[in-house]
């Protein structure tokens, strides 16, 4: 099992549409996958989940099938985590555990633990491993052969813990100055918790059981292609677009571009158009945007744009197995 976080502190990169529909693509590709929700805002859910869903998975009173219900125990001190419920997306090949808003209430919490890992402390342990654990169970449970992890678009607690749970790091960016802001800040946090983690783990009582490596390991980004607006032309999405291969190997992989790249960056797991016409569409048929057919209203020139976004999402998911060791048997 490979877990991989789509991360980065920039907000409105298309994140969240990446980790759904590369999801979809594994499945599509024989692959079984378990998406795992874990920004507080919860897109990733309301993207896969229809609302009569949500009624039974966010009950009122009870427990929730969700990310917080099964990590409550622990952080209400009730107990420890508890296996998550797991949503079945696509032909037993997709499965999801749902995100929940409840889980910016543990942020505190994860905030206060982690430098007490560095001292030893079994709870700060167990508060830290604790998405990884639930995620662990969860996979084994499901036979998944790849965990994808999608996060919120910050640099706090929450996030933390679940790249500490994660194998590999995939960054989604656009092409402006954000983006490359973003990656400044994101590439030094990224060092700061694998270091800081590495240090701490091998503190940890042996009768805790084993504890993730936090790898968190740094496998390229993808650039999510911008809709043209009349007053930003072309011409200066092009110059942040060539910024990026040095932006991202200074700021995240803390090398230099020793020449300027003559062809395709290595680096650049692949680019994404925005199909800004079909997204509606995939919203309202709870599918993704590469499996629509003519009865949900992709028709005419549409038809064009599922096989493009289609053959964009394998090319895509095809490099990330590649990069990670995924078994490519299928």
């Amino acid at each position: 099992m490979k877990t991989i976080a789509f991360f980065n502190n920039k907000g409105g990169v298309g994140k969240t549409s990446l980790v759904y529909h590369a999801a979809w693509m594994f499945a599509e590709l024989g692959y079984h996958a378990l998406a795992v929700d874990l920004d507080p805002q919860s897109n990733l859910s309301i993207m896969a989940v229809d609302d009569d869903r949500f009624e039974d998975l966010w009950p009122e009173n009870g427990v929730s099938k969700t990310i917080f219900g099964a990590v409550k125990p622990l952080f209400e001190g009730t107990g420890d985590v508890r296996a998550a419920h797991v949503e079945g997306l696509s032909n037993g090949l997709l499965d999801l555990v749902v995100g929940d808003l409840a889980l910016s209430g543990i942020e505190d919490d994860l905030s206060i633990e982690w430098p007490r890992c560095l001292e030893g402390k079994d709870r700060a342990f167990r508060v830290t491993s604790a998405f990884w654990r639930v995620i662990k169970e969860a996979a084994e449970r499901t036979s998944a052969e790849v965990v994808l992890i999608d996060v919120g678009p910050n640099l706090g607690s929450i996030n933390r813990a679940a790249l500490v749970a994660s194998d590999y790091v995939v960054i989604p960016v656009t092409s402006d100055l954000f983006s490359l802001q973003g990656l400044k800040n994101l590439g030094p946090a990224l060092m700061n918790w694998r270091n800081t983690w590495e240090k701490a783990k091998g503190n940890a009582n042996l009768e805790l059981g084993s504890q993730p490596n936090g790898r968190m390991e740094p496998i390229g980004y993808v650039s999510m292609q911008h809709v043209e607006r009349l007053y930003r032309p072309v011409k200066a999405y092009a110059k942040w677009q060539s910024r990026m291969p040095e932006a991202y190997r200074s700021s995240v992989l803390r090398e230099q571009l020793e020449a300027p790249l003559n062809g395709a960056d290595p680096f650049q797991l692949g680019i994404i158009k925005n199909f800004r016409s079909l997204m509606p569409m995939a919203m309202e048929a709870r599918k993704p945007m590469f499996k629509l057919k003519a009865a949900d209203g992709a028709i005419g020139a549409h038809q064009a744009s599922v096989q493009q976004c289609f053959d964009d999402f394998q090319r895509l998911v095809t490099e990330i197995i590649a990069r990670t060791g995924i078994d490519s048997r299928h």
